[in-house]
């Protein structure tokens, strides 16, 4: 117990992902802002046929874009212009996102063209596929999903996720794979020895301090979607990995929060709870 706050975990990742759907950067340590990780979510790819964001919740068309990655040029800093992008292709082409030609070469390489874009429309959305799942809102459907108000991301702009979580549901599931970046977190947390399951869902509605400064509020559950079951790398296609979260725990993995408090925050730092 430290001042009305009890150690709940240390933090053992974080991650960010500097253009949406794309795969983004493990960082060592990173500043948070009211946007959640600077420069998280700052970039985005829009359809010009529908206007919408693209995003791979319609793996129908956007499969391919966990097969891109992006990482800043160089460290993006608070009160500052954000810097571009390096986006590498899936034939390991490499440009970088202020390039005249980044629209052309990622249309090429996405089959389908795209406007690359720095700022969110006004009413952002997206189209989202929901598998034949039990448990699902919806099965078999294609539905236009509204995304925060001038912003890239699905809901929050924090998503945590515990260790705990992944070990219960290898343990409800042993032939999936169920690894970090099939969900895409911004922090993962590595609870207290002793803590089991899903950990984090006891957190809701409360305020988690991160290291020395960070303040934030665990504002709900993080409902999953078809992204999860995608292939990325050597991480097969996996319906078993939604079918699994929907099973066993109402669809629900990890947690979405909001900053209270920005500040810096580190892999090593303590996670602690708001006592009872």
């Amino acid at each position: 117990m430290v001042g009305g706050l009890t150690i709940a975990g240390h933090v053992v990742s974080l991650w960010r992902y500097p253009v949406k759907s794309m795969m983004g950067e493990e960082l060592n340590a990173s500043e948070v802002t009211e946007r959640g990780l600077l420069g998280d979510r700052a970039y985005a790819l829009l359809d010009p046929v529908t206007g919408k964001v693209v995003s791979a919740k319609n793996p129908k068309k956007w499969a391919r874009m966990f097969d891109f990655r992006a990482a800043f040029v160089e460290r993006p800093r608070p009160e500052a212009r954000l810097p571009p992008v390096l986006v590498t292709c899936p034939d390991g082409t490499t440009i970088e996102s202020d390039a005249p030609d980044i629209e052309p070469v990622l249309s090429k390489a996405l089959g389908r063209d795209v406007r690359f874009v720095t700022s969110a429309p006004e009413k952002p959305s997206l189209e989202e596929y929901w598998p034949d799942i039990e448990g699902l809102a919806h099965r078999e459907k294609v539905t236009d999903e509204a995304m925060p108000h001038k912003t890239f991301f699905d809901l929050a702009t924090l998503h945590l996720l515990t260790t705990t979580t992944l070990d219960r549901l290898r343990e409800l599931n042993p032939d999936g794979r169920f690894e970090t970046r099939r969900f895409r977190p911004n922090l993962v947390v590595r609870p207290i020895e002793g803590r089991r399951g899903f950990v984090e869902d006891a957190w809701i509605g409360k305020n988690l301090t991160l290291g020395e400064h960070v303040q934030i509020r665990v504002t709900g559950p993080c409902t999953r979607c078809v992204m999860t079951t995608l292939p990325q790398g050597d991480l097969p296609q996996d319906g078993g990995i939604l079918r699994t979260a929907a099973k066993h725990h109402g669809v629900n993995v990890g947690v979405y929060a909001t900053v209270a408090h920005a500040g810096l925050v580190r892999r090593g730092d303590s996670v602690e709870v708001e006592s009872a």
